[in-house]
Parts: C-alpha cells; sequence; structure tokens
C-alpha cells in the first residue's frame, strides 16, 4: 500500500504544509495551515491525520530558503520518519514551490519572480520561466528590498515577500503566495532530488563556538 506514496513535508516557511500522494490511485491527502510558529507542535500530528498515518515509501522535504526553525524542524522530521519507515528521502527548494504554484495557475504566461521573506529586513528572491517549460533562470539570493527591484525589475513578483516590495517601482505586486506541500510532485523531477539538508541562502543568526550552525533538532 505504501509502495507507490509519497509523503511531502513543508515547514520552511509560516506555512506548515504536508500531503500524501499515492500514484496506484490509493488515497491521499493534504493538510495546509498558515501558522506562523509552533512547526514542531503542529506538524507530527497533521502527518498522523493523513490516510495511513501518512507512511509512505518516499518522502519530500523544502529545505529552504526560509525561515532557519522551519527549515530544521522540517528536515529532521523527513529523516526521522524515513529511518522509522526505511523510506527514501529528498529535498525541494521552497520558491521553486511557489513558482509551480505560479506557473501552474497565473493568467500572466511570461517570466515572473518569486520573494520570500527572509532575515534582517531582506527577502529571498529567484527569477523564473514563464510558459511553455518551468525552470528558475537564475541563482536565489538574500537582497535587502531596493536591491531586490533592482533584481527584479518589471517583473511579476509572487510570494510573501511581497509586502516588503509593495510600493517600490517599478515592481508589480502579486500574491503572496507560500508553499504548497500538494503541488511538489508537479516539479520536474530535478527540483526534486536535492539533498535533505538546509538550504539557508545566508549565514544564521544563532552560532555555536566556532562559528558553528546549530543542529538539526530532534522532534
Amino acid at each position: 500500500m505504501t509502495a507507490a506514496r509519497t509523503l511531502v513535508i513543508d515547514t520552511a516557511t509560516a506555512a506548515c504544509s504536508v500531503a500524501l500522494t499515492d500514484s496506484a490511485g490509493g488515497p491521499g491527502g493534504e493538510a495546509h495551515e498558515v501558522v506562523g510558529r509552533g512547526h514542531a507542535e503542529r506538524l507530527l500530528p497533521m502527518i498522523a491525520a493523513l490516510p495511513g498515518g501518512g507512511r509512505a515509501a518516499h518522502i519530500l522535504v523544502d529545505v529552504g530558503p526560509g525561515s532557519f526553525t522551519g527549515i530544521r524542524v522540517g528536515i529532521a522530521a523527513a529523516r526521522a520518519l524515513a529511518l522509522g519507515w526505511g523510506a527514501s528521502v529528498a529535498g525541494y527548494s521552497s520558491l521553486a514551490l511557489i513558482a509551480m504554484d505560479q506557473f501552474m495557475s497565473a493568467q500572466h504566461r511570461g517570466p515572473f519572480a518569486v520573494a520570500i521573506e527572509g532575515g534582517h529586513g531582506e527577502v529571498f528572491v529567484q527569477r523564473f520561466a514563464g510558459a511553455p517549460d518551468f525552470g528558475a533562470t537564475d541563482a536565489f539570493v538574500s537582497l535587502k528590498p531596493a536591491d531586490a527591484i533592482a533584481r527584479i525589475g518589471d517583473l511579476p513578483v509572487v510570494g510573501n515577500g511581497v509586502a516588503r516590495l509593495a510600493g517600490l517601482p517599478p515592481v508589480q505586486v502579486g500574491p503572496a503566495l507560500l508553499p504548497r506541500a500538494a503541488l511538489a510532485l508537479a516539479l520536474p523531477e530535478a527540483y526534486r532530488a536535492l539533498p535533505a539538508k538546509p538550504l539557508y541562502g545566508r549565514a544564521p543568526d544563532a552560532k555555536l563556538p566556532g562559528g558553528l550552525t546549530p543542529p538539526i533538532p530532534v522532534i
């Protein structure tokens, strides 16, 4: 029953989002909540509420960029469940998943950008191609709003980072999308085959002695 199933875990942003897909036509399901914080408390109950307790042969997890804590919570859960279930695990980018949401639903089919909230007043930004082929056209970066606008230009931009860009010409502000786990399998294979390791995009705020990054928590 679990052989064809994929569990998707997304906690890299303000959303806590999970989905179970079954390529053999079995029961799937999803749960999506905008929690802000508290992903660790919500994530496992949301997974447990999926059909079969969310058990799957493959796990996909959002590896970032986004919230340092949220990224670590999601990866910790994915690794722990993969170990317990004997499942494989891989990652994808939060920016790519938001881009896929826009790519699949937008009336405008030209190039666009994704911006999500980062730390210290910055936003993570990345540009994507429009129809017919999905794909990133540059690497993501963390920038101050004015620098992000200089990079984006007059492209339409989506993602929860639009709040920090609104009113700065010439940006075209679109919906404040957050990653939705149910769309992960729509990503091209190369975009959902990243290592299940944090993709922070900038130096973490908290550091251990010697400049080490805090470990991924066990939840």
